[in-house]
This record gives structure tokens, sequence and C-alpha cells, in this order.
């Protein structure tokens, strides 16, 4: 009797801890993983959501929680089109927080109708054609950009750091989240043309 009732009791524990498993909810960023586990994409996560490599530059881009600022930009300069379009093209994507360094102020001028070519002028900054992966990104390339000027790459402290023509520069914090139209390296600082 008492080996059947310890048997009863394992096969009534199994079943429970089974239960227990398939009852517990998935957390979004467990479903998200089962997505890029189930299409069999190897993905980056960017501001909490995983990038698939089969969706283009703004079908990634709106997931990411750290990228809302730069999402609005691209809609305010009319670039979401362009973005989603063949390319291919490398964006250098500041963060939220990197717009957040630029003076009070700015950001909300900057997506007013009035001031969209200037917007505009410094969303294409970032963004080189063609697709460079972090490997060419080598000490003293220059990059020519959409919008006409370079970027100069530079190596140090063991990052990559992009410098825009006013001498200011923005370190890769996450490099080679691939797209299907090109690659995005996520910078933590906002570029700004020379003029």
């Amino acid at each position: 009797m008492s080996k059947r009732f310890a048997l009863l009791s394992a096969v009534a524990l199994s079943a429970l801890a089974i239960t227990a498993s398939v009852v517990v909810p998935a957390t979004a960023e467990d479903k998200k993983m089962m997505k890029s586990e189930l299409s069999g994409e190897k993905t980056v996560m960017v501001g909490g959501a995983a990038m698939f490599p089969s969706k283009n530059i703004i079908q990634n881009a709106v997931n990411s929680r750290d990228h809302t600022t730069l999402v609005a930009a691209v809609k305010a300069a009319g670039l979401v089109e362009t973005l989603e379009g063949k390319g291919p093209f490398t964006v250098f994507a500041p963060t939220n927080e990197a717009f957040g360094k630029l003076p009070a102020g700015t950001v909300d001028t900057l997506v007013k109708p009035e001031n969209k070519a200037t917007l505009t002028k410094i969303l294409t900054y970032h963004v080189v054609p063609g697709k460079l992966e972090a490997s060419s990104l080598t000490n003293g390339k220059k990059l020519k950009t959409v919008e006409g000027e370079e970027l100069t790459v530079k190596l140090a402290d063991g990052k990559v750091w992009i410098v825009d023509a006013k001498g200011g520069t923005s370190a890769v914090t996450i490099a080679n989240v691939n797209q299907s139209n090109g690659v995005i390296h996520v910078v933590d600082a906002v570029l700004m043309p020379a003029s």
C-alpha cells in the first residue's frame, strides 16, 4: 500500500509541477524571445525589444523603447518611407538619452513643421549609404553621409566612436543590429553636421 501511495503522490506532484509551469504567464520579454526562437532569426535586443533581421529599419525601431524620440523625429522629417526602402543603409541611431543631452527645448523646436529642413539635415547626417558592419568601422575611416558631410571613425578606449563635423563624439553602444535593409549601430549622442 505504501508503494502505491508513494507512486500516486509522485504522479500528483508531477502533475502539479506541469500545471504550474503551464499556468505561469509568460512575460512580454519571454514572448519576444519565443518569437525570435521560433522564427530562427538571430536577434539583438535593443530598448527591450528583439530586432529581427527580416524586418526593415522602421519596423524594428518602432519597437525599441530607447528610440521613441528618434522615431518621432523620423516621422516629423518625413523620412519613414525612405528608411523603409530597399537601402541598404547604415544608421547611427541615437537613443532617447542621447537626444536628452541636447540643450533644453532643442528636440521640441526641431520637430516643428517650420524646422523640417533642419531636422532632415540632422537625421540624414546619421545615415550612411551601404551596410557597414562594425568590423569595417576602422580607425580614421571617413564616412560620407546621406546628408552629404562626413563622419569620422575613431577607435579608443576599446570602443568605436563616431566623430561629427563639429568634433563631437558619440560612442557605439550596440553594434551590428542587422535589418532587412541595412544595419543599425546604437549611439549615445546626437551627431551634428557642420552647417
